[in-house]
């Protein structure tokens, strides 16, 4: 603005000096102020080159600002982008590393089911090793034993002997004896017979019982099946268990019709049977 009206007083003095110079000559207040005029030319010159090197030194300042904003901003961008990347790259380390983890945890899993398993197939071999270990162990007892027992015949006819002398203990080990190591014979259901029988006659009925179950689930067609089917019912009945025997007495004479054993059974169920009521007279 300033400058402006400079230029314009400027033009209008020398308008004036050129108007009045033809007309009136050049007086000393024309020519002082031509010189004035001149003079605040040259200031304005002045001014207007110190107002351009500021404004250039002012524009170099503000590009200077601006650039040096810009590569902080871009360094800023820079900075978040690595900021950001370094987050992302950590999180997806994070989420790799409890991958890896459950990994772990699961093969750790696999590790201790397999292990369990190991240990039970361990557990049961020890347990098969040690069962026949036993059974080999009870086989040489065994074999010992039958190799120190007396012949099988022996062995019966001094059992059956003895029960029939009445001496009854030395019969049972006698008999025992045999069934232990003769188990299969045909004289086994014998023996397990004459136990029953001196149970029975010891009144140890229950005992009896089991020995007569023994010969007639082992021993069916034995020839002392039908003794032993009666002497149960027998002592069924000895038991208080009457209707238990009754069906055992009747199986008998079912069984072996002809046979003594049938005959006493008819006889102990007609003990048995009530006897009919006296004819009124």
């Amino acid at each position: 603005m300033k400058s402006t009206r400079l230029y314009n007083v400027l033009a209008l003095f020398l308008a004036l000096g050129t108007a009045i110079s033809p007309a009136y000559g050049a007086s000393k207040e024309i020519i002082q102020l031509q010189t004035q005029v001149e003079q605040l030319q040259q200031q304005m010159t002045l001014m207007q080159q110190s107002f351009n090197e500021r404004m250039g030194v002012m524009k170099n300042l503000v590009e200077q600002q601006t650039d040096s904003a810009n590569k902080i901003s871009a360094a800023i961008a820079d900075l978040q982008s690595s900021i950001t990347k370094q987050q992302q790259d950590r999180a997806s380390q994070v989420d790799q590393i409890s991958g890896q983890i459950q990994a772990l945890n699961d093969t750790m899993d696999e590790l201790k089911v397999r292990l369990a398993k190991l240990s039970k197939q361990l557990e049961d071999m020890q347990s098969a090793q040690q069962s026949l270990a036993a059974q080999q162990a009870q086989a040489q007892q065994q074999a010992q034993a039958m190799a120190q027992a007396p012949a099988p015949d022996v062995l019966y006819n001094n059992a059956l002997r003895d029960y029939n002398g009445g001496n009854n203990d030395l019969a049972t080990q006698e008999f025992n004896d045999y069934l232990k190591f003769y188990p299969n014979t045909d004289l086994a259901g014998n023996a397990y017979f004459y136990l029953a029988e001196i149970e029975y006659k010891a009144g140890d009925f229950k005992k009896a019982i089991a020995n007569y179950d023994l010969v007639l689930q082992n021993f069916p067609s034995g020839n002392k099946a039908a003794g032993a089917q009666m002497k149960k019912g027998f002592a069924l009945i000895e038991l208080g268990q009457q209707d238990e025997g009754v069906k055992e007495l009747r199986h008998v004479i079912q069984r072996y019709p002809r046979t003594p054993e049938a005959a006493q059974a008819r006889e102990r169920l007609r003990k048995l049977a009530p006897a009919p009521p006296r004819a009124r007279h």
